[in-house]
């Protein structure tokens, strides 16, 4: 049983964050974070020293929730700790609290020890975790990349030497499969967030083999190799660096992008077998194939990128409206299909791991760049990327 507490739009709660001394980054950036949450409508107060504090210096109550707000985050230095408390300001009082020690602003590690703080607040009020302590993996200029969910913390992860292609994060989010081309091949590579040697998949050596998907469990690896005879889905054990298997067998058909169901059950994956490219399902051992995505009879076009939500109720993938890619999501149970965007050129959607944000490529503010939907409520916002931004992938939580 799942138990999922879902704010409709317009009736999210409101939620403050009290201003206070010291602690002023992690403070921003938590502001920013339950803001990019979209599970709360956020009360904006202007920068202020002091805490607003109400008599004797007690928390003022009063005030906060003359200003509409139901929550209130208080971020306060409690002798060189940092000590974050939820004031449920109906009942007046403190909800929840944690204390933890930042490092220096300075360090690496600074800004995703507040995301880990601001998701676990969104944890409190809602049940669910937030988005804050996830990365994207894109690729710009032939070089893989990663930044933070809220656009900072750039650096490539791939060398300039090389073209690399099709990035996908692990489970744990310790390591990326990606396509790197070179001498007419494509072979995939494992690269570990941490750094060190990047090591191949076996059975990738020859051809040129791309769209890499981890199984939920980070043993398997899904990919598609072309070859003279076709474009088919593959499955390497990583684990154990053996065992190559073929899931597909199409001799005229292209087979590519696959995608693991949240329990590694099934796979959805494009094919043309049929003629437009559009989105199958099989067995993680390549048996029972159907159509997964209902096709329109020309309606739209070709349909692509598929991926499976986690929490294995939706896909998402992008599909041709009148010569244009849009994003579309679809519900599993009902196969009832949602377009998501109609502004410009957007394709590539990949979700987080909430389940209720998809980031994807759109070209609507005149290049390609990264952008999230909260499929809830509509709202967009936009992250800056270096050159044109193509095929992101986000990472599940980061521990």
């Amino acid at each position: 049983m799942r138990l999922v507490l879902k704010y409709d739009p317009g009736a999210r709660p409101s939620l403050v964050v009290t201003p206070g001394t010291g602690l002023d980054s992690a403070r921003a950036i938590l502001r920013r974070d339950l803001d990019f949450s979209d599970r709360f409508e956020t009360v904006i107060l202007p920068e202020a020293s002091g805490t607003l504090s109400g008599k004797a210096g007690a928390f003022n109550y009063d005030l906060y929730r003359k200003l509409g707000a139901a929550y209130a985050v208080e971020l306060a230095d409690v002798g060189g700790r940092a000590q974050v408390r939820l004031h449920d300001l109906a009942a007046g009082k403190v909800a929840a609290q944690v204390e933890t020690v930042f490092s220096p602003a300075t360090d690496p590690g600074f800004r995703m020890q507040v995301h880990r703080i601001s998701d676990e607040v969104v944890r409190w009020i809602t049940g669910t975790p937030g988005i804050a302590a996830t990365r994207f993996a894109f690729v710009a200029g032939g070089r893989v990349y990663v930044v933070d969910n809220d656009g900072v913390n750039l650096r490539a992860l791939t060398p300039e030497s090389a073209t690399s292609l099709s990035p996908t994060w692990s489970p744990d989010g310790g390591r990326i499969a990606y396509t790197r081309l070179q001498d007419g091949r494509g072979p995939i590579m494992i690269q570990p967030i941490a750094g060190g040697a990047a090591t191949p998949v076996p059975g990738t050596n020859a051809g040129l083999n791309i769209t890499p998907a981890f199984s939920p469990d980070g043993n398997l690896l899904a990919y598609s190799s072309s070859t003279e005879q076709g474009t088919n889905i593959q499955v390497a054990n990583v684990a154990q660096n053996c065992c190559v298997q073929r899931l597909t067998v199409g001799r005229f058909a292209d087979n590519l992008s696959p995608t693991f169901a949240p329990d590694g059950g099934r796979l959805a994956f494009v094919s043309t077998r049929a003629g437009p490219a559009q989105v199958y399902t099989m067995g993680a051992d390549g048996t029972d194939a159907e159509l997964f995505v209902p096709f329109d009879f020309g309606v739209t076009g070709s349909t692509n990128a598929p991926e499976w939500s986690p929490e294995g109720t939706m896909v998402a993938f992008h599909r041709e409206v009148s010569g244009s890619p849009q994003v579309f999501v679809m519900d599993v149970s009902g196969r009832r299909v949602r377009q998501l965007t109609s502004s410009g050129r957007n394709e590539d959607p990949t979700w987080a791991p909430d389940g209720r944000h998809v980031a994807f490529v759109s070209d609507r503010s005149g290049r390609r760049q990264l952008w999230v939907i909260d499929i809830d409520t509509g709202r967009t916002r936009q992250l800056v990327t270096p050159g044109a931004a193509r095929l992101p992938a986000w990472s599940r939580r980061l521990k």
